[in-house]
Formats: C-alpha cells, sequence, structure tokens
C-alpha cells in the first residue's frame, strides 16, 4: 500500500513540474528498463460494488493471460488529503520494456477487459513512465 501511496505522491509532484514555465522538459530513457503502466479508475455513479468486484478481478486475471505483464498490482485509495478526485482504484503494471506495452494494449484478453469495463467507468486516467532511482 506504501507503494501505491507513493507512487500517487510521485504522480501529483510531476503533474505539478509540468505545469511551471520553468520546469525543465525531462525525457525519460527508453533503454533504462522497466516500463510502469499506471491505470486509475473512476467508477460511474451508481456501479455495484458487485460490478466493482467484476472488473478488479478481470484485471488481476490479465497477468495469466498476457505474457507481457511482469508484474501487477493494485489498491483503493486511501489518502487523507482529498484529491482522488472520484479515481477509487489504483492498477500499477509493469513491462520489461516498451514492446510489451505495445503488445498489451492490442491483446485479446485487453480488448475483452476493456470492453467489460468501459461501460462502468466515469474517467480513466493511464500514465506511463520509465522508473529512475
Amino acid at each position: 500500500m506504501r507503494r501505491i501511496l507513493c507512487l500517487l505522491s510521485i504522480l501529483a509532484l510531476g503533474v505539478f513540474a509540468m505545469t511551471r514555465d520553468d520546469a525543465p522538459a525531462a525525457a525519460a530513457d527508453p533503454s533504462s528498463g522497466s516500463l510502469r503502466h499506471v491505470v486509475l479508475f473512476k467508477f460511474k455513479d451508481g456501479t455495484s460494488p458487485d460490478q466493482v468486484k467484476q472488473v478488479v478481478d478481470a484485471f488481476r486475471a490479465l497477468p495469466k493471460k498476457i505474457d507481457a505483464i511482469q508484474d501487477f498490482e493494485y489498491g483503493t485509495d486511501v489518502s487523507v488529503e482529498n484529491k482522488a478526485q472520484g479515481f477509487t482504484h489504483c492498477f500499477l503494471v509493469t513491462f520489461r520494456d516498451e514492446s510489451g506495452r505495445d503488445a498489451y494494449l492490442p491483446h485479446p484478453a485487453h480488448k475483452e477487459f476493456g470492453t467489460l469495463v468501459r461501460p462502468l467507468l466515469d474517467k480513466v486516467l493511464v500514465f506511463d513512465y520509465h522508473p529512475q532511482h
């Protein structure tokens, strides 16, 4: 859970940095290795807990169906800052590199998942990055 909170904090700092005129443009080095694929969901009002569980279970099943996924974790918002803007679920998918993500996006299992989740979402935010240490 701390990893997700840390990730969300990093994302917030990145958004803040991108809005500053004096912030230098940071170019991620694709050769740096793994690629993180962050997905945030804000469900439509009226989405039932059973429907949300079905979405979570379907997303959790993707690593067994798509070899390009190296790691997967997820969690729900527990922030006390009240800045989640209605996003309740965060999913973090790790790929070896951009080619893994590029194989994942058109994969039939991912497309099937999109068909399931799309009607239930009010908003989705996707953010990909190369981790830097």
